[in-house]
């Protein structure tokens, strides 16, 4: 009888740094030979080679000839089983990825020796939450005006507009698609490349800034205004210091845009409107879009005091963050701001375009907010909150309404991508700033004080106190293009350049 079963690993745990735990595991022979032996009787139950009864192939040439690869999988189910053992042990609270420590590299699984992992994790920060109780909270107040309903039948007008394919010249709002392949500046092989790239002639009021590939390009109308189909540009950025793919930090972009098909939207009328709504007259479109202002309002308003609660536990309280920045924290980040703005109600090509303004934001900011995310989870912890199922399904139905898809194929697509687990997130904390507000002390401003505030600082305003900016739907293809991802959703998906550095990657 085996006693491996009964022979513990060794473990040792040490600090790396600021929330960064390493993490030393050795397993002793008698493990490592069991597993390999389990490894390799389970292949010899299975294994069907010409010549030989199945289960009765000899053990040698087994080992010859799938020896690498039953060893390979031997050694990651045993990784994996004593790093979760390692967890448990001596609870330890992930928040990433293991990656191997610094200046060691991966072991074999060699039988009659022991095994060595060690690996390096970033935790849990530890702090203790400051007082939350009797904040001081501001709630910019609106009413909503013949004004703003004007504003949005004149946003629907483009959303539900008539797209026709044009040639060109370019102009404003006008959108394309074409191919784009992406250097570094300084080299000559390619970055990442793709066929299908997206954007949008930005609006006479973006300061002819408008986002590209994810990224906010400074200067983008005159690269694109007067420009034709079959016409290429020259497109420079920068990566930002803080993007969730490390590779690009900081490093000068050049891209090399070849525009393939371009359309332009013709507004609908206000009639054409009002049947496309489900509406008999003019008037019930008002009506209507009133009361969905006023709904929109309302989220806002919570949204709002909810960023105030946010900044405020912020600023209460200091701890050590990870000091690197991984690219699956950002990514996670700014999954996170996504889900938000999709939440409430904000159209596609404004999500695009503010994730394209978070990702150029300073590292400190993006700091600002991960240590936002440890709070927020401490916070919940505390106070007992959880998400629901059923508290789940109806925010995948609300961001399903406001992107116009059914909720069953809503799901479908963030099960796809894993992103459910966001959606809970998200719910839990807005439940715990909402336990915040229920005991916070609240006075009311006016919608335009507010927005003036979040101009000066560069924050999201209260979106439905301002002129909605007229520009059409990202999601649909050009007439007669090939249709495309958002580019955005490459990098949200952490399609990694490195799979594509040689051109075979396609957005």
């Amino acid at each position: 009888m085996s006693t491996a079963s009964t022979v513990e690993n060794t473990v040792q745990i040490t600090d790396a740094g600021p929330a960064l735990k390493r993490i030393v595991i050795t397993v002793p022979t008698a493990k490592v030979n069991e597993q390999i032996e389990s490894a390799f009787s389970g292949l010899a139950a299975q294994a069907v080679v010409p010549g030989f009864r199945q289960g009765r192939v000899p053990r040698g040439l087994l080992e010859k000839k799938f020896g690498a690869a039953v060893l390979q999988e031997a050694r990651q189910q045993l990784v994996s089983q004593a790093y979760q053992q390692a967890l448990e042990a001596n609870k330890i609270r992930p928040i990433g990825q293991p990656e191997l420590a610094e200046g060691t590299t991966e072991s074999e699984l060699v039988r009659g020796k022991d095994f060595t992992l060690s690996v390096e994790v970033e935790v849990m920060p530890e702090f203790e939450l400051p007082v939350w109780e009797g904040m001081a909270l501001r709630r910019p107040m609106l009413e909503i005006e013949p004004k703003h309903v004007e504003e949005e039948i004149e946003r629907l007008s483009y959303r539900l507009g008539a797209p026709a394919q044009i040639e060109g010249p370019f102009q404003p709002l006008d959108r394309m698609v074409g191919k784009a392949v992406v250097r570094l500046e300084g080299e000559d092989k390619v970055f990442f490349e793709t066929e299908n790239a997206l954007t949008v002639v930005p609006a006479e009021d973006d300061a002819g800034k408008g986002p590209f590939l994810g990224l906010m390009v400074e200067g983008l109308d005159a690269l694109l205004i007067g420009k034709k189909i079959g016409e290429s540009v020259t497109i420079r950025m920068n990566g930002p210091e803080s993007h969730e793919i490390s590779e690009i930090r900081g490093k000068p972009l050049s891209v090399e845009y070849s525009i393939t098909a371009a359309e332009r939207i013709a507004p609908a009328t206000r009639d054409e409107i009002a049947a496309k709504v489900g509406v008999e007259t003019i008037d019930l479109l008002k009506e209507n879009l009133k009361g969905v202002l006023e709904r929109r309002r309302d989220d806002e308003q919570r949204s709002a005091m909810r960023d105030q609660v946010f900044a405020q536990l912020a600023d209460k309280v200091d701890f050590d963050l990870p000091t690197r920045l991984s690219e699956a924290q950002v990514a996670r980040d700014l999954e996170r701001q996504r889900l938000e703005m999709l939440y409430r109600g904000t159209e596609s090509e404004r999500v695009e375009s503010r994730l394209a303004e978070i990702r150029g934001a300073s590292a400190g900011e993006t700091r600002r907010r991960l240590k936002l995310f440890f709070l927020l989870a401490k916070l919940a912890e505390t106070l007992g909150v959880e998400a629901t199922e059923g508290e789940v399904n109806g925010r995948i139905a609300a961001i399903a309404r406001s992107r116009g898809m059914r909720p069953d194929a809503m799901r479908a697509e963030l099960e796809k991508s894993n992103r459910v687990g966001e959606i809970a997130l998200q719910i839990r904390e807005h439940k715990s700033a909402d336990r915040v507000i229920a005991k916070a002390v609240i006075s009311d401003i006016p919608a335009s004080e507010w927005n003036d505030e979040a101009n000066a600082k560069k924050e999201p305003k209260l979106e439905s106190a301002t002129a909605p900016k007229v520009a059409p739907k990202l999601d649909p293809k050009p007439t007669g293009a090939t249709k495309s991802k958002p580019d955005a959703e490459t990098a949200r998906k952490a399609d990694k350049p490195s799979k594509s550095r040689e051109g075979k990657s396609k957005s």
